[in-house]
């Protein structure tokens, strides 16, 4: 078990960022997130997530016309933005990633099963997005993940072959304490719970 302090860390003192401090996110730090993160589980081991780092000035010009207005100045100003993306294919990797059931790809491959695919891909990828933000926190980054973005001009300039489609944003780096807003209530046990 963990102690309080990590907890911490991860859950109840960890905040959603919305401004960063002027310190770089290295690209060892980024693999050191991707390589703690990854052992969280997905569906048959499907691991479609998929994640485009936008670091450099160019790539975040590239990101700025898909971001909400209220978005798009934190976003321009964080050291790193992870696209957190999903492989619309990811069923092609079974035979490798589940390889106790090399024919799991079957039930997800072909039109009719496009839909059950794609949520699949969904579901999991968002699962991932989560380990990642609790593996960024855990190796002494911050987190600002968000939504408000148009996820067609993010595909369309980022996966443009249509394959990797885009879930959700997390500006990352040294969280500015300053920015950060009042904590928002949270259910409590009973409230969101019921033990049958």
């Amino acid at each position: 078990m963990i102690d309080a302090k990590a907890l911490d860390v991860l859950f109840r003192a960890a905040r959603t960022q919305n401004g960063f401090l002027d310190k770089p996110v290295t690209g060892e730090q980024l693999r050191q997130i991707y390589d703690v993160m990854k052992w969280g589980p997905t569906t048959q081991n499907s691991q479609p997530m998929r994640i485009v780092f936008v670091r450099s000035k160019e790539a975040k010009e590239k990101l700025a016309p898909a971001l909400s207005p209220g978005n798009l100045d934190k976003t321009m100003k964080a050291p790193v933005t992870a696209i957190i993306a999903y492989d619309s294919r990811f069923y092609e990797h079974l035979p490798r990633n589940f390889p106790n059931n090399p024919a799991a790809k079957n039930n997800y491959e072909g039109e009719e099963k496009r839909v059950h695919a794609e949520r699949t891909a969904l579901r999991n990828s968002s699962l991932q997005g989560a380990y990642f933000i609790l593996a960024a926190r855990a190796l002494g980054l911050d987190c600002g993940p968000m939504s408000g973005f148009d996820n067609a001009k993010v595909d369309a300039a980022f996966f443009p072959d249509g394959r990797y489609k885009s879930n959700f944003l997390i500006n990352l780096g040294h969280g500015d304490p300053s920015k950060v807003f009042p904590r928002n209530p949270r259910f409590e046990f009973d409230e969101a719970c019921k033990i049958l």
